[in-house]
């Protein structure tokens, strides 16, 4: 297989190599990595080999019979350079926003929706990262229970804005002013992810709101989101409060959650046992706990789910995509 990483040397693009690293049981026979004119030349290290990054446009891309390709270059270049490596008998996996909530090209999140990836263009896009982490549990409450309603609010790390983000929090860290968000980020917490669009939310929390109805193939579920950047380094925490048809038994949520791959249940009350950060940094898995039924309504269901956002919110989430379509190969 011939593998192509478009974005190679930012923050999602080198843990696509890390992710990659550590699952050898994904043959790559050539890797190829492509970034902007400024970053061509850089050598990365990648299983045992040192490898050039080449500048991303079109003549380095002819004649190369790339297989896949793992994009995390931003919408624009998405929908500048998907179609291209399309046209030369690429598959691509595409990290951006650019063509999630177009009908033909399927949105995934491998344990919910995989069977998607049979009708597409060429492309598949992987969703928001704080939409990812919510799915398998909506997943397990819509197949128990229907789902009927559900509202988020998050709690988003800075690596969620990429370096930028990361070095604003340590730049607002030593008191020196941001340069990308619009406030402070240390000892602060932003209700703003993304630009506010004419409905007053934001472009984060509508695209929690289409993804989730797309992903889940309901395209009448009620959704609402607030999303709010706060000053953590590494990985998304979220509330989600879920309203079903039917009561809901919390015994059988938990089972079924259980069974879901890379799903973790940390709910021991008593033992303070719940969701971190600090735990879920650096693994693959959404860990959900703090799950508990509604003082008021026996069909609404509250629990808190936190997620690697670069891992599981972006690198391995495209990465278990291309994992399962080759294993799905006859």
């Amino acid at each position: 297989m011939n593998l192509a990483i478009v974005g190679a040397t930012g923050l999602v693009g080198s843990t696509f190599l890390k992710v990659l690293e550590e699952k050898r049981n994904i043959q790559i026979d050539n890797i190829y990595l492509f970034a902007s004119q400024k970053s061509a030349g850089k050598r990365l290290f990648f299983r045992e080999n040192w490898h050039f990054v080449e500048e991303l446009c079109e003549k380095n891309i002819v004649g190369k019979h790339i297989d896949y390709a793992l994009f995390s270059a931003g919408g624009t270049i998405s929908k500048q350079f998907a179609p291209i490596f399309v046209r030369y008998g690429a598959k691509v996996i595409d990290n951006s926003s650019a063509f999630r909530m177009e009908e033909n090209v399927p949105l995934v999140v491998p344990q919910v929706n995989f069977d998607d990836v049979k009708n597409n263009i060429g492309i598949i896009s992987n969703p928001n990262c704080s939409t990812i982490q919510c799915m398998s549990p909506l997943f397990c409450l819509n197949e128990l229970f229907g789902l009927k309603k559900v509202h988020f609010s998050t709690y988003q790390a800075v690596s969620g804005s990429g370096m930028k983000g990361v070095e604003d929090l340590k730049r607002s860290i030593k008191g020196e002013n941001c340069e990308f968000y619009p406030h402070a980020i240390y000892n602060n917490c932003l209700p703003h992810i993304d630009s506010f669009c004419e409905s007053g939310f934001t472009k984060e929390e509508e695209k929690m709101v289409n993804e989730t109805k797309k992903i889940l193939h309901l395209p009448n579920l009620k959704v609402c989101a607030t999303c709010v950047r706060v000053p953590v380094f590494n990985c998304h925490s979220i509330v989600v409060e879920a309203e079903c048809e039917n009561t809901i038994n919390v015994e059988m949520f938990i089972d079924k959650l259980k069974s879901i791959e890379n799903v973790v249940v940390m709910n021991d009350h008593k033992n303070n046992q719940y969701p971190l950060a600090t735990i879920a940094t650096g693994t693959d898995n959404v860990f959900v706990g703090r799950i508990r039924k509604d003082l008021f309504d026996d069909k609404t269901v509250h629990f808190f789910c936190v997620a690697d956002n670069v891992r599981k919110g972006a690198a391995s989430n495209a990465v278990e995509i291309l994992e399962k379509i080759l294993k799905s190969k006859p």
